[in-house]
């Protein structure tokens, strides 16, 4: 598989900073208009460097399909500073950050906008969602796969624990809460906004975790009510949810700060989410 000289997403960063150039102007109004020119261009040159560095980390796995792929990409990703699982409070305050409001994050499920401050175990306080229930492997809150960022979320307390440690599929009743989601007594399905990335969360965990480094093997299976085995499903939903919902700009500005900021590794399916269908 031929790896995009491109990653999507910051094609289209490069887009947006030239769209703010002016086609036309006047000699008097490009005085004016220099500054967001010069800003366009920088934006357009930064994109840019991005998307040559992001090619460049997957380098590795440039022409690999299939099994090999997935080997590749875990040798890529498996490179990463980690977090504590009290260091995952200040992060997701980073990761999960409102776009329109810096002093709140956004819930995962939910989709509601909430203080970064209210924060903790009681009722409508937020606390640290495992994407991947942290029983399926037993991993609990260990360094590593229990604090890993790229599936970590910030949730409503009583709509994680309706989530608890369920497998992901369609159908169920109405989660309070979380308008959008359902569930029923071994699944939980997200809002529709959210279900390519919690396809791509899942999936990242799948290839990032192989039981090389002391923790179980995770994988995905396409059965529900997979308990405490290091396995989640379903994947036949899971690849249609990736398909359904590709990344937009805050799942895609995530995977970034993640990288920039705290592990310094990256979710391959959200810059190139056209690997689900080449590995599973």
């Amino acid at each position: 598989m031929k790896i995009s000289p491109r990653a999507p997403w910051v094609a289209g960063l490069a887009v947006a900073a030239l769209a703010l150039v002016p086609a036309t102007a006047s000699a008097g109004s490009q005085r004016t208009a220099a500054p967001h020119a010069d800003a366009a261009a920088a934006s357009a040159a930064s994109a840019t460097t991005t998307a040559a560095s992001v090619d460049a980390y997957y380098a590795p796995a440039e022409g690999k399909t299939g099994a090999a792929l997935k080997t590749a990409l875990h040798d890529i990703i498996k490179t990463q500073s980690k977090v504590t699982y009290d260091g995952v409070w200040n992060a997701l305050k980073v990761t999960d950050q409102d776009p329109a409001n810096p002093n709140n994050v956004i819930l995962v499920y939910s989709g509601r906008s909430q203080s970064k401050s209210s924060n903790g175990g009681g009722v409508n306080d937020w606390n640290r969602e495992h994407v991947w229930a942290k029983s399926h492997g037993d991993f609990g809150t260990a360094t590593g796969p229990g604090t890993d960022l790229h599936h970590l979320r910030p949730e409503d307390v009583t709509v994680n624990s309706t989530r608890g440690n369920k497998d992901f599929d369609m159908g169920g009743s109405p989660v309070a809460e979380a308008p959008g989601s359902f569930t029923d007594a071994n699944s939980f399905e997200p809002r529709d906004a959210v279900k390519g990335d919690v396809a791509r969360m899942l999936l990242y965990m799948a290839v990032r975790y192989d039981g090389g480094d002391g923790f179980a093997n995770l994988e995905v299976n396409d059965k529900v009510d997979n308990g405490s085995a290091p396995a989640i499903g379903r994947i036949s939903v899971l690849k249609q949810w990736n398909q359904q919902d590709p990344p937009d700009a805050f799942e895609q500005r995530r995977n970034q700060v993640i990288f920039d900021q705290f592990q310094h590794n990256r979710n391959p399916f959200v810059d190139h989410p056209e690997w689900v269908n080449s590995i599973w």
